[in-house]
């Protein structure tokens, strides 16, 4: 059984309701969308990211030996049920926003419409797949537009939730527009360029700094990054100029404590009076958005920013406010009222419009068999039917370019880093229509 792959990574409840819905064949045609119903904390957008992850669950998703006796052996579930799931598997069709759009509060990111059983047993494990990245590629972006075209690397495994949140994290940030990773194992199964350099202890190591420099130099002479902060950054930067003159020569130094600024200024003069001009001055340590665009916004002599905790681990909010919800069943509109979690019911497209420049202007959420507004474009597309994909997967670099243009053609309002406006999102009058027809379906009576 792998753990990651298997239907077993869900709630109970989803089970539960599976059987339910089984018993009472309730297995007409549902839809149901995963969305966010608002922004995370100084953010104007979202960047939709996960797919990839999300489609190839879905088409692979079986209940295997291991799986139906394990259920038979938890005494929960009926014999009849757990017959039934031995050949169950994912037969509906998936629309979804491809990787790196933006988007924003009500928009599917997903769009799920199978039999009402299957729909329903794969809520979890997408929400899961999805929330995720795209909360990690929403603040790398910020970090890449903050960082002004400077290198930008995911330097945040080791305090990720877990391998998967390690590799995903690393994923959504190169997508985002990271330069790297120094995750090893992101280079080898998503192909991004890694990248590292080298930690205090292998300075400590040596008995002398100066000695740890030129060994490192030695077994890496032509990408060699010294980190110069263990003991007096200062001395370090003098030190990696002797050695220059030596003909050891560094391509780069990397600062990660104290006052970065000071201290890369400092080093920036050390450096250049000592004639190595082209060597570059990478910063690391607690970095996020805001603390690079107050560097680069200062001038600071930095040409390079790796960024781990705060960005791998979504530290300013780690959750999207997202959900996965019923909107369809059985050719019926459907909608949840709960205050403060109501929806709009019903199958729907986004279609976002553009003005003169090319700017995004607004969005319109309607019903998908509406007509769409002149000059619209549609923005949900079919990415599955009856199970399977229908394209292979894309590249990062592809998913990357779609990110920059996505991100180049919002307005300045939604991308401002502090004080940032979405776009307007407009619901249609078949939407508003939807929703009242759907309140008549479940007997609301509320206003």
């Amino acid at each position: 059984m792998d753990p990651l792959r298997s239907p077993l990574l869900t709630d109970l409840y989803q089970l539960t309701m599976l059987q339910s819905y089984y018993e009472r064949d309730m297995v007409a045609p549902a839809t149901f969308e995963l969305y966010a119903r608002k922004l995370p904390p100084h953010c104007g957008y979202l960047i939709a990211a996960g797919l990839e992850q999300a489609l190839d669950w879905l088409e692979q998703l079986r209940f295997g030996p291991e799986e139906l006796a394990w259920l038979d052996g938890s005494g929960l579930f009926k014999p009849r049920f757990i017959e039934r799931l031995a050949d169950w598997r994912f037969t509906g069709e998936a629309y979804a926003l491809p990787e790196g759009t933006a988007l924003f509060p009500d928009e599917p990111l997903l769009q799920i419409t199978a039999p009402l059983p299957e729909a329903q047993l794969v809520e979890s494990r997408l929400m899961n797949l999805v929330q995720f990245q795209t909360l990690v590629a929403t603040r790398a972006a910020r970090v890449v537009q903050a960082a002004q075209g400077r290198r930008v690397v995911d330097f945040g495994m080791r305090r990720a939730h877990g391998a998967e949140a390690a590799l995903f994290a690393a994923r959504a940030t190169y997508l985002a527009g990271f330069d790297a990773t120094a995750t090893v194992l992101a280079g080898a199964e998503y192909g991004i360029p890694v990248t590292g350099t080298m930690a205090h202890s292998y300075i400590l190591a040596f008995a002398e700094e100066t000695e740890a420099f030129k060994a490192f130099i030695e077994a890496h002479p032509d990408k060699a990054v010294l980190l110069i902060d263990t003991y007096d950054t200062e001395a370090a930067a003098a030190k990696v100029v002797e050695l220059a003159r030596q003909g050891y020569r560094a391509s780069a130094v990397r600062l990660d404590s104290g006052d970065l600024a000071d201290h890369a200024r400092q080093v920036r003069r050390i450096l250049d009076d000592g004639g190595l001009t082209e060597t570059l001055i990478l910063a690391s340590g607690d970095l996020d958005e805001y603390a690079v665009a107050e560097m680069v916004g200062q001038g600071v002599p930095i040409d390079g920013f790796g960024l781990g905790t705060r960005i791998d681990t979504a530290s300013e909010q780690p959750f999207l406010e997202c959900a996965y919800k019923l909107m369809a069943y059985a050719g019926e509109p459907r909608r949840k009222r709960s205050e403060g979690k109501g929806h709009w019911a019903g199958r729907k497209q986004i279609w976002r419009h553009h003005d003169a420049q090319g700017r995004v202007q607004a969005d319109t959420l309607g019903l998908a068999e509406e007509r769409p507004p002149a000059a619209a474009e549609p923005l949900l597309q079919c990415a599955m039917r009856d199970g399977e994909r229908l394209a292979a997967p894309e590249s990062l670099d592809v998913i990357r370019r779609r990110t920059h243009e996505s991100l180049r053609r919002l307005p300045g309002h939604c991308r401002d880093l502090q004080q940032p406006t979405p776009i307007t999102v407009h619901p249609t009058d078949a939407l508003k229509s939807a929703a009242r027809r759907a309140d008549r379906v479940t007997g609301y009576q509320g206003p």
